[in-house]
């Protein structure tokens, strides 16, 4: 074993080319030589001002970061939990960890107590960066709190300006095979594992996103989900447009009447989504007046897209769709331009590299057939090995194969169809449902933002299908509300088996989420529970 990857496949991915000397401590440092005065960052700081940098200013608010970072006491290898939100400080805070040679712990600004303390202590973090506060939350206390129950933690909060104007510091010189950062698994239950990723593998990914994307200096890409997420952070991403010499525009709302104007104003030529957001645009488009012209490409990820909504991307917005299907542990799938429109609507893309090696298994682990659904393995020059603190036997078998947890269907082509989780499935007195199936189906529906199919206990079929639609508050529902009567009847005349057809239907404003954002079907089924028991005990009075 060769750091993080078996020695045979480190050999193999350098010899090939995938991985380079390249590290992330030099990476701004080298933009700022090949870009100079090309704009790299629009946004807002912690205050709310404006700010604009080109790739040589950009480089240098990095280099003062570094220097405050250091003489704080922050040296090469040392741990930092990063939690700030789409302000220009996390792209000058982050890239000066990098200078310095420090391993960023990937945190978003939804994290609580709970999850702060688990990343901090399971990494072994030296300090934490943070603003005072965040969408109206006291941060400054939290992270304050954090250190108090660890003890060994310093909080840096950019408010303050911990980071003065010292000493310039050189980039440090590391390995490139060697720990860059950790991100977080994006499990829908318990607290997430710790990511370890390395400079080589990782940059690896970022170069061939771009590539495969097309970026170049006029790419003018916005960033409205949280930047500290793998997807906006480097598929492409944050990273790849810096790579290509781009302009990265930070957003800090994602919803259509924040989004839309910056989209004008920026002349924005690429954006990403993820599917519940892509939905909500689709539906606010006819209601805006903004100039959406710039915008050339739309890529969505981090869930399955429904046929149904990708279909209305081009015609409605105006732009081209882009599948994404990826994971912060490796592999990432795109469509590409010259995709057929069928592979591009119906299929979440086909791996980077030549060499991401996918497997799709039945439960006893034979493969299947192509077209056939079974569960996604997958390794790779990008795929980690092993989370921190060692390799999760129920997520890596004895050849390095990670288990993503995804139903897969692989075409011929390579390209990969989801089809859901592999818990997301709903046995119906015998009958299976697999619940991405439904749900595709209810989106379809002009006034459904999103929907989650999940199962409730039934004492007769064992599990009955409850259907849970996101939908407009009332007194802006554009259209009207459904009924359940009319989703259920929606559904049934698109030609589905009866036993698909939702046994309930409830509307809600809002889903609850896991910590990194993602539709929590857990809490989903337990709010549901309760709900139905609570319902069932007043039938009984």
């Amino acid at each position: 074993m060769t750091g993080y990857f078996p020695t045979e496949f480190a050999e193999r991915y350098r010899a090939l080319g995938y991985w380079t000397g390249e590290t992330f401590a030099a990476f701004l440092p080298e933009a700022a030589r090949r870009f100079g005065d090309a704009e790299a960052l629009v946004g807002e700081d912690h205050r709310g001002a404006p700010s604009r940098m080109t790739y040589r200013e950009l480089d240098r608010a990095a280099a003062v970061a570094a220097a405050g970072l250091r003489d704080n006491g922050i040296g090469a290898g040392e741990r930092v939990v990063l939690q700030l939100p789409n302000t220009v400080e996390y792209v000058t805070v982050l890239f000066g960890l990098f200078r310095i040679g420090a391993v960023p712990v990937f945190a978003l600004p939804a994290h609580r107590r709970s999850e702060l303390v688990h990343f901090a202590r399971m990494s072994g973090a030296k300090a934490l960066v943070t603003a005072a506060e965040i969408a109206r939350f006291d941060h400054r206390a939290l992270a304050q709190g954090v250190a108090a129950e660890i003890g060994g933690v310093a909080v840096f909060v950019v408010d303050d300006e911990p980071f003065v104007d010292g000493d310039d510091t050189e980039p440090a010189v590391v390995a490139p095979e060697s720990l860059a950062f950790l991100q977080l698994s994006g499990g829908t239950t318990g607290v997430p594992k710790l990511i370890p990723r390395t400079h080589a593998d990782y940059l690896y990914s970022v170069r061939e996103s771009a590539r495969i994307c097309g970026l170049g200096p006029g790419t003018r890409f916005l960033v409205v989900l949280p930047a500290a997420h793998n997807f906006p952070m480097s598929s492409p991403g944050i990273l790849g447009v810096l790579w290509a010499g781009g302009t990265v525009v930070l957003g800090t709302d994602p919803a259509p009447h924040k989004a839309f104007p910056l989209i004008e104003a920026e002349r924005v030529t690429m954006t990403s989504l993820v599917p519940p957001l892509a939905m909500l645009w689709l539906q606010a488009r006819p209601g805006s007046s903004a100039d959406l012209s710039s915008l050339a490409l739309l890529q969505v990820g981090g869930a399955k897209f429904p046929a149904e909504a990708a279909r209305r991307v081009e015609p409605e917005l105006g732009c081209r769709l882009q599948q994404v299907f990826g994971m912060a542990e490796g592999l990432v799938n795109y469509t590409r331009d010259d995709d057929p429109e069928d592979l591009v609507l119906g299929t979440q893309g086909r791996p980077i590299s030549p060499d991401d090696e996918v497997r799709v298994l039945d439960d006893d682990g034979a493969p299947v057939p192509d077209g056939e659904p079974g569960h996604l393995w997958t390794r790779g020059p990008y795929t980690i090995r092993g989370y921190l603190g060692g390799v999760d036997a129920a997520s890596f078998d004895a050849e390095g194969y990670y288990r993503t947890g995804d139903i897969v269907r692989r075409l011929p082509s390579g390209h990969l169809v989801v089809e859901g989780r592999a818990k997301d499935q709903i046995n119906r007195g015998g009958e299976k449902i697999a619940a991405e199936e439904v749900e595709n189906h209810l989106v379809a529906h002009p006034a459904v933002i999103d929907a989650a199919v999940v199962a409730v206990a039934d004492e007769f079929l064992g599990e009955r299908t409850c259907a849970v639609i996101l939908v407009a508050p009332g007194e802006v529902a554009e259209p009207p509300r459904p009924t359940a009567p009319e989703l259920k009847k929606f559904v049934r005349e698109r030609g589905v088996a009866e036993y698909k057809v939702p046994d309930r239907v409830e509307l809600v404003e809002r889903f609850p989420t896991t910590g990194v954002g993602k539709i929590s079907r857990r809490e989903l089924r337990r709010a549901l529970a309760e709900l139905v028991a609570g319902r069932n005990n007043e039938e009984k009075r």
